[in-house]
């Protein structure tokens, strides 16, 4: 489904990923794991077209994106829950959420099964439909922003460090979801420093190191893999 050849990105002379070849197949779940600035936010940002390819492609289902903008990247299917959640202050949750229907939405289709579907995955956000998304907790904030991504009926879902800030059962619930998600056939592409958790749901990984792709495999391996359980698994 979504491709990366031989993908280069640099911030002016500064090279933030070198050449890197990721995979990610139809109704799997793929974790990108690393130490902080290893490149996983900008991987996943050039993916979304909010970064400049060098050099390489991004090719999803057989089209490049290297030149699309994002608005139009959105519309082929790939939706994106930022790093910090990024949710609309001054907005309610409902409002949040239906922001996103705008690719799909000239139809005037109903958004009404939409918002059922993010309300019986993320419970709270019925609750708090009317609150403005400032008010909500960190974690109700990550759930917002992953509910406002499945708003736009994505094709693939990239999650940019949904753990972060959160208290570990607040982000263990968060990954429960994303569970539920991928489960249902979602494609999902998790960036992630909590490696116990994005290893818990994926079914295979790739770790970034330094803007390079230094190992990747199924997920059981990777747990298992004397380096990654040094360096990230704490073991």
């Amino acid at each position: 489904m979504l491709t990366c050849n031989d993908l280069t990105v640099a911030y002016g002379d500064i090279v933030a990923l070198h050449g890197v070849n990721i995979t990610v197949k139809a109704g799997e779940t793929v974790a990108l794991i690393g130490a902080n600035g290893a490149g996983k936010t900008t991987l996943l940002q050039t993916i979304s077209g909010l970064n400049k390819v060098k050099s390489g492609d991004i090719v999803f289902e057989s089209s490049s994106l290297a030149t699309i903008p994002s608005e139009r990247r959105v519309r082929l299917g790939i939706a994106h829950a930022p790093e910090g959640r990024r949710i609309f202050p001054g907005l309610t949750v409902e409002e949040n959420l239906s922001l996103a229907t705008a690719p799909w939405r000239r139809w005037s289709q109903s958004i009404a099964d939409d918002l059922g579907r993010v309300f019986d995955l993320f419970p709270r956000l019925k609750e708090r439909r009317r609150q403005l998304g400032w008010s909500l907790s960190g974690g109700e904030q990550q759930m917002l922003a992953i509910g406002r991504a499945l708003m736009a009926r994505p094709r693939i879902l990239l999650l940019d460090e949904p753990s972060l800030g959160l208290a570990p059962r607040l982000a263990e619930e968060v990954y429960e979801r994303v569970k539920l998600i991928g489960e249902a056939g979602m494609t999902i592409l998790v960036v992630e420093q909590n490696t116990v958790l994005a290893l818990a749901v994926a079914n295979r990984g790739y770790v970034l190191e330094t803007g390079r792709v230094v190992l990747e495999g199924a997920a059981k391996d990777l747990k298992q893999n004397s380096r990654v359980r040094e360096a990230y698994l704490g073991r």
